[in-house]
């Protein structure tokens, strides 16, 4: 094989490389996307089940029409949740096609051109941190956001307000057959409203908590883990603050807030830990972060270009800790766990 015939076929699979690595990344938006949809007809499907069996309870005298739409919601969510469950199936499939594919694309490469396997040669130069650069970013970022909040708010309080309503139907058609029932619900509905309102409220603290604003960072993160402590089941967070209990710029709260935010989520619904530790210390020069959990680890290397890595929103991560002067820290490897800390200087700082 002559040396230009290689250097094509090295273009040709780097080329290859990046297209695999394009496709994963909008697989495991899909399969994201799908699982939302399947857990949301798992949750109308137990409501049409739940529904269908108070109807047989009183099948003698329920009206005609109530156990048509009963059975008929039924089936019906049960239809669309075997074709979601179908769908998703079909994207995790192809996401290991896609894997095995990637994987033997690196493996050339790491053979062929080590020293530049994730860059095309007119690339091999540092990138830039040109405005338009910074400016996607932002969006990107933002976007992210955006959909996770988004799923959070059909899945959380949505979904929560659905049940409500049919809770109130069930209570109003009851009224004038069977009145002691039909108070045994309005008290179930009455827990729900409280329940939902609950939801709201965490939803809120999520979205931009107004304790950041009056009492600072340290209050907030005691009062966010405290909150996770008490409803989660699935792990255990644990927060240890030292040093200074102190107010910085309000935008250096935000980002410490957020970030270590997000690690929790990474942690938690990632990582599958059952076990997060977040160490916070606030001096006069800096404030010094670490999270760490006991969960599967990730494939991570020095520039976090991993799948793992943007699947995990780390560069974002990085780059804003970074662009306020500070210094972003991680080690993780598979089946070991993620550890990450990270600085911001908070000298000379006020509010």
């Amino acid at each position: 094989m002559t040396d230009n015939t290689w250097e094509q076929f090295i273009d040709s699979c780097r080329r290859g490389y990046e297209q695999i690595q394009q496709e994963l990344k909008e697989v495991d938006m899909l399969i994201q996307q799908t699982s939302s949809e399947v857990d949301r007809f798992m949750q109308s499907n137990s409501r049409a089940v739940a529904r269908a069996r108070q109807i047989e309870g009183s099948f003698d005298t329920a009206p005609r029409d109530d156990i048509k739409v009963a059975y008929t919601t039924l089936i019906e969510n049960q239809q669309r949740l075997f074709t979601m469950r179908g769908q998703l199936e079909k994207l995790q499939s192809d996401q290991k096609h896609l894997t095995r594919i990637f994987d033997l694309y690196q493996t050339i490469l790491e053979y062929a051109a080590p020293q530049d396997i994730l860059m095309p040669k007119e690339a091999t130069a540092e990138p830039e941190n040109t405005p338009e650069a910074l400016i996607i970013n932002v969006i990107e970022a933002q976007e992210q956001e955006r959909l996770r909040l988004s799923r959070q708010m059909h899945d959380g309080p949505a979904q929560a307000l659905t049940n409500l309503v049919l809770q109130a139907e069930i209570c109003e058609r009851l009224f004038t057959r069977d009145p002691e029932r039909a108070r045994t619900e309005l008290a179930e509905l009455k827990k729900s409203v409280v329940n939902t309102f609950q939801k709201v409220k965490n939803f809120i603290f999520d979205l931009r908590p107004m304790m950041l604003d009056d009492l600072g960072l340290v209050p907030t993160i005691k009062r966010y883990v405290q909150g996770l402590s008490e409803t989660l089941t699935d792990a255990e967070i644990t927060l240890n603050v030292t040093g200074r209990d102190r107010r910085i710029a309000r935008h250096k709260e935000v980002t410490i807030f957020r970030v270590i935010q997000a690690l929790i989520h990474i942690g938690r619904e990632q990582s599958r830990a059952s076990l997060i530790k977040i160490s916070m210390e606030i001096n006069e020069e800096q404030a010094r972060v670490m999270v760490e959990d006991n969960g599967s680890g990730f494939d991570l290397d020095p520039e976090l270009t991993t799948s793992d890595a943007t699947r995990l929103n780390l560069p974002t991560l990085r780059e804003r800790v970074e662009i306020l002067e500070g210094k972003f820290n991680f080690d993780s490897t598979p089946g070991q766990g993620l550890r990450i800390t990270f600085m911001l200087p908070v000298e000379d700082e006020t509010i």
